[in-house]
């Protein structure tokens, strides 16, 4: 039994096998290996489904263009076994002590550039052949599989680290948890799992490693232990943890359909974030109120183009009716610091996080924003759409956006498109900036929501994705607590609400302050909902205070 040690970001105990996530054209490392044996099988499953998928391939082939085509792929299902090639690759490991990742590369490229020197047309041709089986090969080792994961059952996912446009990418019925080697409580790896539902431990470093592939794993996402070939004890343990688990949520399940009262009568909105029209299945089951975040950027991290108004407008269509007349907010392009899209052509800045995102983008890129304007416009006549803006600092940056907007409707209105024309226009408060001029942004939206996530690390310059730094990255400090406190009192003072949209949102032991503040929504990803919940109904708001 081997355990190892992270740190837990979304809760949960899952068991299942571990899948490690390898990206396509990744550069093969030689490592050291104890268990050659181990990497040997690793190499005869890996031929094996290398020929199953040839002769699939070929059969497919011989269907489609004849025997003569076919013939190709034959072909490489028998140099998948050539006896000389796969000697090398066992000679390589024995002989380095390496992992079979690097001895089958090594075999192919020696064997390739025999063939090329051989002075011989025909076999020099075959040099690309080998190269094209040593790629097949290496992509069953490693796991890859062009445009998802190559599992059948649902596995527990490891990395070292993911972008955000990589997890978009996956198949989540496939997936169980996330464990990474980096990566920190604010990662986007972290909060798609929180939005998920399920397990995630992040930051367990270079202890994890691709040599336990497919290994029987339990992992706690409450406590960041991960257990490898867990002995008796320990997995009834583990299994009845995740028993009592399932229990609770099935208690949750009779506060479907309760009022979010607190004991003393104070009613508080409790809405869900969200990345995708895909999310909203959660957001039902779990009995979400509303949606306090749509992060549209998501739309633009899943793609390898600009989304059209088309598509963005069918998004925020399906998410806008299907929520029946409940609130849905949408935040408006959120792209820059960690969320980097390769179309956008940005330049490289030293400290993104200060540099050209959010907000800034759309105001300099106008384009881009009025179309997204126009499709969450549009949206609006099937819903009741609100939409926010990122990253405010200034009054006039929200008057501009104001004029955009009221372009965009005369736009629709002149052209006969349907649109509400009371939709609701609210901004993130994350920068102190806009803590400061909160009383004067007021005047300009109906709502006011807090980034906590960005908020924090503003007002405490500390990266919020740098692990090393989780001392600093207070979220509890009380200068974040007193900006809180600030800026539902502008709020208040101008007569709109004031909610909470960052992690935060779902901190149980800050739930009667955010009360006492007069915090009027709290947005959390949809698992944590009926947990927030039953927490409203059992508490009563206290005397808003922080202690230095």
């Amino acid at each position: 039994m081997i355990t190892l040690q992270g740190k837990g970001v979304s809760k949960g105990v899952e068991r299942g096998r571990l899948y490690f996530f390898q990206r396509a054209g990744a550069a093969v490392e030689k490592k050291s290996v104890a268990d050659i044996e181990k990497e040997k099988e690793r190499v005869a499953k890996a031929q094996q489904k290398s020929v199953e998928q040839l002769e699939i391939l070929a059969e497919k082939c011989r269907e489609d263009a004849g025997d003569d085509a076919a013939l190709l792929f034959e072909t490489h299902a028998m140099f998948v076994e050539d006896e000389d090639y796969v000697d090398r690759m066992m000679e390589m490991m024995e002989k380095e002590q390496c992992n079979a990742e690097y001895a089958v590369f090594c075999a192919g490229e020696e064997m390739s550039a025999v063939m090329e020197a051989s002075g011989d047309a025909y076999i020099s041709e075959r040099a690309a052949d080998i190269r094209d089986v040593t790629r097949r090969l290496l992509n069953n080792l490693m796991g890859i599989e062009e445009g998802g994961m190559d599992v059948e059952e649902p596995v527990i996912l490891a990395a070292d680290d993911l972008a955000p446009s990589e997890t978009l990418q996956m198949d989540k019925s496939k997936i169980l948890g996330f464990i990474t080697q980096k990566g920190s409580d604010n990662s986007h790896t972290a909060i798609l799992a929180r939005t998920m539902g399920i397990p995630a431990i992040c930051a367990v470093g270079d202890k994890l490693t691709a040599c336990y592939a497919g290994t029987e794993a339990f992992m706690d996402g409450e406590t960041g232990e991960i257990i490898l070939d867990a002995d008796r004890e320990t997995a009834e343990r583990m299994e009845q943890k995740r028993r009592k688990q399932k229990e609770d949520r099935e208690l949750l399940q009779a506060l479907k359909g309760q009022e979010d009262v607190t004991l003393d009568g104070r009613h508080v909105k409790l809405y869900c974030n969200i990345g995708s029209p895909d999310d909203i299945d959660m957001v039902l089951a779990n009995d979400g109120q509303g949606i306090g975040l749509f992060r549209s950027e998501f739309l633009y991290l899943a793609s390898d183009h600009y989304p059209s108004e088309e598509e963005q407008f069918q998004a925020y269509k399906a998410v806008a009716s299907a929520m029946g007349g409940k609130r849905v907010i949408i935040r408006t392009l959120d792209i820059g610091a960690d969320k980097k899209v390769d179309y956008f052509q940005l330049e490289e800045e030293e400290n993104p996080a200060m540099g050209l995102r959010a907000i800034r983008i759309c105001l300099e890129r106008e384009e881009i924003f009025r179309t997204q304007l126009r499709a969450l416009y549009r949206a609006s006549a099937y819903g009741k759409v609100a939409i926010m803006f990122p990253m405010i600092t200034s009054v006039w940056e929200v008057e501009e956006c104001r004029k955009l907007c009221d372009e965009v409707m005369a736009e629709l209105l002149a052209e006969g498109i349907p649109f509400q024309k009371d939709t609701e226009l609210g901004i993130m408060i994350e920068t102190p900036a806009a803590v400061w001029m909160a009383e004067e942004l007021a005047k300009l939206v109906d709502f006011f929501s807090v980034g906590t996530n960005d908020l924090t690390q503003y007002m405490l310059a500390c990266d919020r994705q740098a692990n090393h730094l989780e001392r600093f990255f207070d979220a509890h400090h009380p200068a974040v607590l007193r900006a809180l406190k600030m800026t539902a009192d502008a709020a208040h003072k101008a007569g709109i609400w004031m909610g909470i949209c960052g992690e935060l949102a779902a901190d149980l032991s800050l739930l009667p302050t955010f009360l006492a503040m007069g915090v009027d929504e709290l947005s959390v990803s949809p698992a944590l909902v009926l947990p927030l919940r039953a927490a409203i109904r059992s508490c009563r708001a206290e005397t808003f205070s922080v202690t230095p």
